[in-house]
């Protein structure tokens, strides 16, 4: 799609702002958590949210379905979750004498997917399929996904009984790992006066957006040219957490690449059409907090991914 010559960076931010807004009156308190996620939309990426139950993750993907112009689909995981239950099965239909699939809940732009970490790990590795080539394979047979194929995906990080972890591979597949915590206390008031009653447990968002401007922000995002010193930093980030004393395993080229055009899409949203310092530094925690693992020492000593990441920017010179 060619970028309508009257829509720029300036139109994304107040596109944003707009979708923000709207959001925040539904889902309180969680500002960081509402960018970190239309980031990810403007990214093609996919977002892993982990937070105790009760914290309106799942309000919060319900209520971003409901403000865009896209196809919206749920997936409860469960330990007996089988990868035919997400993306569907043949049919055979007597009258016709042939098999006909019929496709599963994973067919839809804007997936969410509950307790991801209950799945087991055959429905796991059929998601990161989907994940990765936005593409899925039944009996030798490819169906695309589409270009808006988005995973939101959560899980609850103290209940561990009757969850499968996930692998490496897919969690590197997720651009952000995004932590919902409790609201403030000011917030938990306000979200009382907003949900306290039944009727407004779920509160109705109209369509804001459609798809073709969403199409257009994410092709506006893309266009952004980060300088040959904003690759530079991004690189010398993530070559230093393989060097970090506290760090078993660093992040990988994918996760500078992902770091980019997440600092693009941050651009974006501030209505600047390049990159800045402070664009690759409000993604990098999110950005990698999932893609290292600490040396035992470390969490022996209380350290945690977060903590780490932030002594890695410190470590590297800011390009001018």
């Amino acid at each position: 799609m060619s970028i309508d010559s009257n829509k720029n960076a300036a139109w994304v931010a107040d596109l944003y702002s707009k979708l923000r807004d709207a959001i925040a009156s539904v889902v309180i308190g969680q500002d960081d958590a509402i960018r970190l996620s239309f980031t990810t939309l403007l990214c093609s990426g996919h977002s892993l949210y982990e937070g105790v139950p009760g914290v309106a993750k799942t309000l919060l993907v319900r209520t971003i379905a409901a403000t865009l112009g896209i196809q919206f689909g749920r997936i409860q995981c469960t330990p007996d979750l089988m990868p035919s239950d997400i993306i569907g099965t043949p049919i055979f239909f007597p009258n016709a004498g042939e098999f006909r699939f019929r496709p599963g809940p994973i067919f839809a732009d804007l997936l969410l997917v509950d307790e991801i970490n209950r799945a087991p790990a055959k429905t796991q590795a059929a998601l990161l399929e989907a994940m990765q080539e936005r593409t899925v394979t039944v009996d030798g047979t490819g169906y695309p996904l589409g270009d808006w194929f988005t995973v939101l995906a959560t899980q609850n990080p103290v209940e561990q009984e009757g969850t499968y972890p996930l692998p490496e591979a897919e969690i590197d597949r997720f651009l952000f790992k995004i932590p919902i915590g409790y609201p403030s206390q000011a917030d938990e008031v306000r979200v009382l006066g907003t949900h306290h009653a039944a009727s407004s447990v779920a509160v109705e968002q109209r369509k804001m957006v459609s798809a073709d401007e969403l199409a257009q922000a994410r092709d506006i995002a893309n266009s952004v040219m980060p300088r040959e010193e904003i690759l530079g930093y991004a690189v010398s980030l993530v070559r230093a957490t393989r060097d970090h004393p506290a760090i078993a395993v660093g992040a990988s080229p994918r996760a500078a690449l992902w770091m980019v055009r997440a600092a693009k899409g941050i651009a974006c949203l501030e209505g600047r059409n390049f990159v800045l310092p402070e664009d690759v530094q409000a993604v990098i925690v999110p950005t990698l907090r999932h893609r290292i693992v600490l040396e035992p020492s470390a969490e022996v000593e209380g350290m945690n991914a977060d903590a780490v990441v932030e002594e890695v920017v410190r470590s590297v010179p800011v390009p001018h």
